[in-house]
């Protein structure tokens, strides 16, 4: 920068002479921040300005966005300016997500990011490419970290079939900072067993492996942000000879009136004729019923819906 001098002696060290050469007043460097933080929902702005060394630049250039790694990673947003022109005209926006907010002919490249998700954390590189008589580019090496913040949200409650003829149960939760679970249940008390989720680290997964008692199994979810709940319920329906159990992760509302469906059902049952010429149409909770009971004692079926609140 600046200037510098440039001194000629010749073999025996007397000054020949003394050169006067002015240094370039730019070069190519690129200025982000380490990190920027937004909540999952919203948009962040992923700040990126640059100089360069050939004045002000008026040729065509391309300005360009990827993540992951420098030089190799996805691009995510790419744009194009004419000769002269100041709209850099939207080449590829992931998603219709980003958008350009800079403007590349004043040396700023930077990118808004909407409807933000978990999975958009990481580090973005910002790239800028000269064309025509030029053709120079450069892009930044370490780039900016955007670091996206979400309250929990339960992803997945579900129960399996265990061994023994058992049932087990897992729960997975998403959210930043990783949320903790916890699980409640008859005769159970608190119990966390979290295991972390391979996505982006943002998840992470906890498992009951045995449900030892009929009832209401909770998993609760919970971070600095918020907390989340689902349940599951297990009944087993025993019968002379035989054993079933349902596990319904639905409210209580819902399970009364599966429970009245039941009552009615068996109700009707005891009322009908010995003899009938034309048996009647069974309903389709009584059908149901009727192919459990024809099952070996061995046989423990479970149905699962999908979660409810509590």
């Amino acid at each position: 920068l600046g200037s510098f001098v440039k001194t000629n002696r010749d073999t025996t060290g007397n000054l020949l002479n003394t050169e006067v050469h002015s240094a370039p007043s730019q070069r190519w460097s690129m200025h982000v921040p380490a990190e920027v933080s937004a909540a999952a929902g919203g948009a962040a702005v992923l700040p990126c300005t640059f100089t360069h060394p050939h004045g002000h630049y008026a040729g065509p250039l391309t300005a360009i966005w990827r993540t992951g790694e420098p030089y190799a990673g996805p691009q995510v947003f790419r744009c194009w300016a004419a000769r002269g022109s100041e709209l850099c005209q939207t080449a590829l926006s992931l998603h219709g997500r980003f958008r350009l907010l800079g403007n590349p002919r004043r040396n700023d490249l930077s990118l808004r990011v909407e409807r933000l998700a978990p999975g958009d954390a990481g580090r973005y590189f910002c790239r800028v490419e000269f064309a025509g008589d030029v053709h120079d580019r450069y892009e930044s090496r370490h780039g900016v970290r955007l670091h996206v913040t979400a309250a929990p949200r339960i992803v997945n409650i579900s129960v399996l079939p265990g061994p023994a003829h058992a049932f087990r149960a897992i729960c997975t939760a998403e959210g930043e900072p990783p949320p903790a679970l916890v699980w409640s249940g008859p005769a159970l008390g608190n119990s966390s067993a979290a295991v972390p989720g391979s996505a982006h680290g943002h998840q992470v997964t906890a498992e009951l492996p045995e449900l030892a008692h009929d009832g209401r199994y909770t998993c609760t979810a919970a971070n600095s942000l918020g907390r989340a709940e689902a349940s599951v319920y297990l009944f087993r329906f025993r019968g002379a000879g035989w054993a079933s159990a349902l596990a319904l992760p639905l409210g209580a509302l819902g399970l009364k009136a599966l429970l009245l469906l039941g009552v009615l059902a068996a109700g009707v049952a005891r009322r009908r004729p010995e003899h009938q010429d034309i048996p009647p149409q069974p309903q389709a909770q009584e059908s149901n019923y009727e192919n459990l009971s024809q099952m070996s004692p061995q046989s423990t079926p479970a149905a699962v819906c999908s979660p409810c609140s509590p």
